[in-house]
């Protein structure tokens, strides 16, 4: 956190709840490498946390009171709800992702005894696919963790409620994996989670001569508006109809060979495509992985492509604008792989690119995508960041 944003932050806390002591948190958000719409359906993904996401000062009330502001929203004010009546009146409103949250672990037999005055400020672009929703739930149950000194609920639990309050709560019946990379990130790590078991293992992002690029195509997508919950139901139903002829818990237990062997259960077309892209994207996960850790970017970088293809035309939850980007990184030297990143219908891609041809490509990709859409692109170099916690 850099002294300027500190700054900020404590005189708009100041201004808005008073002089006291307060406590700070951050949870990143995450940009995910390849293993897109796999979570929900038992297959592997490969993300890493990032240094964008969203900071709070906390402090402890002594009545059952939470107050929260945004500094991303602040012409919504300070909003007020009581501990002992958390509905969400306005879904339409940023509040929805941290009173589920509270909400959540009340459900789950937390008591929360008292409340929080807390403000709130992400640097993650809104609707870019870099999980800003999935890094302010993780936050707030961070705040709740350690506040109240929580030791039997893990890190993977702040991931699994932070889940569960954008399931129940907020519109979005999302996987585990943006809120599990929030919360269990690791610096210059990604993750290979199976998201079948919660079975994980970190893996070094051992680049050299290499850089991961985040293009942000400036489309906005809002997840809950349906698409993406429709692209779930089709998987879904294809796979019920796989189940009464082989014996499997997800689309992730199967090979693309058995996939094809038993794919003639599926009746609708678009439920076969659905389930084509779980299959083999979950087994290009393990690939790509197998391509990282011998230092083979060329095939990193084929794999990547082929991702891309596959949420395009089988899942089809990309856009012409994510689509535009991936083929104008193809045609840049020292590019070795690119794709769509998220949950799609906009947002950003994530590129592997090499350190020499990382101006090239963010002049030329710029330029030319300006030019095609009248859109001016954003450009994040990044790197693979520590998971949720307390700032000290």
């Amino acid at each position: 956190m850099d002294t300027k944003l500190r700054t900020l932050m404590e005189t708009k806390f100041r201004d808005a709840y008073g002089l006291k002591d307060y406590r700070i948190y951050f949870a990143p958000g995450r940009v995910n490498l390849i293993g897109e719409h796999t979570d929900y359906n038992g297959g592997h993904v490969f993300p890493c946390a990032i240094s964008f996401g969203t900071y709070a000062l906390v402090a402890d009330r002594n009545d059952d009171m939470i107050r929260i502001s945004s500094l991303n929203f602040e012409e919504d004010g300070v909003i007020r709800v009581p501990i002992r009546d958390l509905n969400i009146e306005r879904p339409d409103m940023w509040t929805k992702y941290p009173l589920g949250v509270f909400r959540t672990f009340k459900e789950k037999g937390y008591d929360i005894q008292h409340g929080f005055d807390i403000l709130i400020y992400g640097d993650i672009p809104n609707g870019a696919g870099l999980s800003s929703s999935a890094s302010l739930e993780v936050l707030i149950g961070t705040i709740i963790k350690d506040s109240f000194e929580l030791s039997d609920v893990s890190m993977v639990d702040v991931a699994l409620f932070g889940q569960y309050a954008e399931n129940n709560y907020c519109g979005c019946n999302c996987g585990i994996m943006d809120q599990f990379a929030s919360a269990m990130g690791r610096e210059n790590h990604a993750i290979l989670l199976d998201t079948n078991e919660l079975v994980y293992e970190y893996v070094p992002l051992a680049f050299e001569n290499e850089k991961i690029v985040i293009t942000n195509s400036k489309v906005k997508h809002n997840l809950a508006d349906g698409g993406y919950n429709k692209a779930r139901n089709s998987a879904e139903a294809a796979l019920a109809e796989l189940q009464k002829e082989v014996d499997i818990k997800t689309l992730g237990d199967l090979t693309e060979a058995e996939f094809e062997s038993y794919s003639y259960a599926i009746e609708n077309d678009d439920n076969y495509f659905s389930a084509k892209h779980a299959v083999y994207e979950n087994r290009r996960v393990l690939k790509a992985v197998e391509a990282l850790r011998a230092n083979n970017f060329e095939e990193l970088g084929k794999l990547m492509y082929a991702s891309h293809m596959s949420l395009r035309d089988d899942y089809q939850v990309s856009c012409e604008e994510i689509d535009l980007l991936v083929d104008l990184a193809h045609e840049v030297e020292g590019v070795w792989g690119s794709r769509i990143t998220g949950g799609g219908f906009g947002g950003c891609t994530v590129s592997i690119v090499k350190n020499e041809a990382i101006d090239t490509f963010i002049d030329y990709v710029g330029e030319e995508y300006k030019r095609e859409t009248g859109i001016e692109a954003e450009f994040y170099v990044v790197e693979a960041a520590q998971g949720a916690g307390r700032i000290e």
